[in-house]
């Protein structure tokens, strides 16, 4: 038995996703639709202090799922993600960097490169 998303903006971003695989030559945008595809249960949930330990200074960091405000951000980065705590985002913003959603990222970044996934 398959299930279709509920949430239309999923639904959408997953298509859109496929697309710019397509389009760029990017199996990174595949990768992400899928892990979308699955149940929200399964969805990544990352603290802050994840990031600041698996990235340098000016990375973009990508998450498929939500980004928490457990920890502290020593460093500016770039982040996208599905969706972010309100605490997350003003900590991200503080220490410099970047919050994104994922369809942003896209047309930022149509051939993948340079980012990291976190899960």
């Amino acid at each position: 038995m398959t299930f279709e998303k509920t949430n239309p903006r999923i639904a959408r971003l997953i298509g859109d996703l496929k697309a710019a695989s397509r389009e760029n030559g990017a199996p990174l945008w595949r990768d992400i639709a899928k892990r979308l595809e699955k149940p929200s249960r399964n969805y990544a949930a990352v603290n802050l202090s994840k990031i600041n330990r698996h990235t340098q200074p000016n990375d973009t960091v990508l998450v498929a799922g939500k980004v928490l405000a457990s920890g502290d951000l020593e460093h500016s980065v770039t982040v996208a993600a599905l969706n972010f705590s309100s605490q997350a985002m003003s900590k991200i913003t503080g220490a410099g960097g970047k919050c994104l959603l994922i369809e942003k990222l896209v047309q930022e970044h149509p051939k993948g490169s340079g980012i990291k996934i976190l899960r």
